[in-house]
């Protein structure tokens, strides 16, 4: 009876603890969502333990029965047709067919209440370490989720589900689709954020002049946000700016570098080779270089062609000064001149004004080196020749403006300084010019009296006509001509009338002249104002001699009528003809009638010869002339 109260106590402290390792376990398992087959092993081996206890029941009252109690306990329609009941009915039997004692039957059955406790416990070991596992990838996937929203910079996500309880598989497979779309924007944002910093180190190296791309490019995962990549979208932006005025820059270079490799005759390909291959490329502008190193070798080409430009046109213009130089003083034909238009175009051209294709090329640098020497090898040969055409030219000056210079002394002093050769050409010729442009100058200042002076002695010659015409006795008749002559007298009359007043303007302009220039105002070597002077002596010796000749011819008149009153004849009309004749003969040679011809000159003791160059015959009865002073009167 103790045995059996032993045996009874030992199996309920089985089945009670065997239940509290069962409960544990499905407790564990409704966390974990253990599945159907788990939970047939668990009740299958509680039935075991079941039916180890009944054993040791059926041990202490060996009653029939036992097997029936077994059966039904062990019965259980879940578990199919083989179940540990079953089994354990069939070792019952086996046992009792070959006739297993009691003691190995408790052994054994205690040895296999000990597999399955060892069973039980191998399982609640997997079952914890399964959670582990689950709980660490719930943890993971939540931080992993947290560190996802901060590195793309969410703030929250839209689709994950609003789910906070529930088993750990149902916490896992909810926010696994959100994890994966996480994932998904993740990589697409890498890749955004990849092809930002793959064109921005492209840039980068476009301008440190790098030649390839770096094969590690990492993007760095903990910032993904859409700030960040839009700060990396406005460098880029930043950085293209930068590109394309850099481009810009390069293309403004080269087109200079073109124009002026134009204008000095050099090869453009090879001077932009030097500076960087990429410049010869046409396929493009995006394919050109836009380092700093390239920016900085244009820069300086630039700079060194600008300086070979301008030294070019520096050589240019003397070149060209050199040229006219020569030419001016070899008197060259225009034809000769226009071979080098290409150098003398530019003579007073900028810098910048100077653009023509090959206009600064060495070439015409040494064609017009070549036509300087052969100038002057030339010029020595002709040397007297020009400097006796300048003397001619400064003689004409002097001529025109009645200027008189010992013209055969100047001469001889001028072959005398070529012939010593103590003085350069071109200084020697640089002086006449300078004379020539001295007697322009005077001869502009002496303009305005010296024509005064052509109209004063218009109006003499046609003062000297008029006298002539008025002692023809027959300038009324209806001879052919008389009218023609009848109206340039009363013109004549009008100039007659103004030369006093053309006299006095003439001293009046004359002085103010000589007090301006500090010298006498010469006329063919003598000085306007004696002619002036003696001018004035003869017009009144003339009005005297006229004053007389009217009283005389009172006198005549008188005695005319005198004589009819007592002989009652008239005197014969030819008696007073020989000293009509006498006055006629001095106004034609330039006598008591005062009037001057075109040439004035004063003698060496002073004394004043007044004749004509042509000297007028006395007028026939027919007289007709036309007068230089027809077409308006002379003011003085």
């Amino acid at each position: 009876m103790f045995n059996l109260l032993r045996h009874l106590q030992n199996c309920t402290n089985f089945l009670h603890n065997f239940d509290i390792i069962v409960c544990n376990f499905l407790e564990f398992g409704a966390h974990i969502a253990i599945d159907e087959f788990e939970v047939r092993e668990i009740t299958c081996f509680r039935e075991i333990a079941v039916l180890s206890a009944h054993t040791l029941i059926a041990k202490g009252f060996r009653e029939a029965n036992w097997l029936n109690m077994a059966g039904d306990n062990v019965h259980n329609p879940h578990l199919g047709e083989t179940t540990c009941g079953s089994l354990l009915l069939q070792l019952q039997k086996i046992w009792d067919e070959i006739g297993e004692s009691d003691e190995e039957r408790d052994k054994m059955l205690l040895q296999l209440e000990q597999e399955c406790l060892n069973v039980y416990k191998r399982k609640v070991d997997q079952a914890a370490k399964s959670k582990a596992h689950l709980l660490h990838a719930l943890a993971d996937a939540k931080l992993e989720f947290t560190t996802l929203l901060a590195s793309l910079g969410e703030k929250s996500f839209v689709n994950l589900p609003d789910k906070t309880s529930g088993t750990i598989k149902e916490l896992l497979a909810a926010i696994a689709p959100a994890l994966e779309q996480l994932c998904l924007q993740k990589e697409e944002r890498i890749k955004q954020f990849s092809d930002v910093l793959t064109q921005i180190q492209k840039i980068r190296l476009e301008i440190a002049g790098g030649n390839e791309l770096s094969q590690s490019l990492k993007v760095d995962e903990s910032d993904l946000s859409l700030k960040k990549l839009k700060e990396f979208h406005d460098h880029l932006q930043e950085l293209q700016k930068e590109k394309s005025q850099r481009l810009s820059k390069v293309l403004e270079f080269v087109k200079i570098l073109h124009d002026i490799c134009a204008v000095l005759g050099i090869d453009l390909y090879s001077t932009l080779k030097d500076v960087h291959p990429s410049l010869t490329d046409a396929t493009g502008a995006q394919s050109k270089s836009i380092s700093n190193d390239t920016l900085a070798r244009l820069a300086k080409t630039t700079t060194s062609l600008k300086e070979v430009k301008r030294q070019r046109l520096h050589k240019y213009q003397d070149l060209a000064a050199r040229l006219t130089e020569l030419w001016k003083l070899m008197d060259t034909s225009e034809d000769e001149r226009n071979l080098f238009d290409h150098v003398t175009c530019n003579i007073s051209a900028s810098l910048d004004e100077v653009t023509a294709p090959g206009a600064l090329a060495l070439s015409s640098i040494e064609q017009a080196e070549v036509e300087i020497e052969r100038l002057d090898k030339l010029k020595g040969c002709r040397m007297k020749e020009i400097a006796l055409k300048r003397q001619g030219e400064l003689e004409d000056i002097y001529t025109r403006v009645h200027i008189e210079i010992d013209m055969k002394a100047a001469r001889e002093k001028v072959l005398a300084l070529i012939e010593s050769g103590n003085v350069e050409p071109s200084e020697l010729l640089a002086d006449m010019d300078a004379q020539i442009i001295k007697a322009k100058e005077e001869a502009l200042s002496r303009k305005d009296i010296l024509d005064k002076v052509d109209k004063w002695m218009s109006a003499c010659e046609e003062e000297s006509w008029l006298e002539d015409y008025n002692r023809d006795e027959n300038r009324y008749n209806g001879s052919r001509g008389a009218h023609i002559n009848l109206k340039r007298a009363e013109k004549a009359r009008i100039l007659v009338s103004k030369i006093p007043g053309l006299v006095d303007t003439l001293v009046s302009k004359t002085r103010t002249w000589e007090e301006e220039h500090g010298a006498t105002f010469a006329y063919d070597g003598v000085p306007l104002l004696t002619i002036l002077d003696k001018y004035a002596v003869l017009r009144n010796d003339k009005e005297e001699q006229k004053r007389r000749m009217r009283d005389q011819k009172k006198i005549n008149e008188q005695l005319n009528t005198e004589q009819e009153a007592m002989f009652g004849t008239k005197p014969s009309p030819l008696r007073p003809l020989s000293s009509s004749k006498k006055v006629l003969g001095l106004c034609a040679n330039g006598g008591p009638n005062g009037a001057l011809n075109r040439r004035l000159s004063m003698k060496q003791n002073g004394s004043r010869s007044v004749k004509r160059d042509n000297p007028r015959p006395v007028a026939p009865l027919n007289y007709v002339a036309i007068s230089k002073m027809d077409v308006a009167p002379v003011t003085p």
